[in-house]
């Protein structure tokens, strides 16, 4: 059993107040739950209005399949966020 985690930091500059940008995070976390059946949270600079940091951790059998999921991940929050990712720390163990 492998466990494949990633922080991924993104930026949002259009965001102007925290309720924003829990509207966003909410919404980025109940797709990736939803879709990836992974565990999602907001991780870090939970009160500043225009950073989102989020940890997903995913348990895979190999680490193909672990990279995989993790690719795949970061290509849907690439694609259905407009925030910038600015940084992705990606591990597995």
């Amino acid at each position: 059993m492998l466990v494949g985690t990633l922080q991924i930091k993104c930026y949002a500059p259009y965001v102007h107040s925290l309720k924003e940008k829990r509207m966003i995070v909410k919404s980025i976390i109940g797709k990736l739950k939803n879709k990836f059946n992974v565990s999602v949270s907001e991780v870090g600079q939970q009160d500043t209005h225009q950073t989102i940091i989020i940890g997903v951790a995913a348990i895979a059998d190999s680490t193909a399949q672990c990279d995989s999921v993790l690719d795949h991940i970061l290509d849907f929050i690439e694609a259905n966020c407009e925030a910038e990712m600015m940084e992705v720390i990606r591990e597995i163990r």
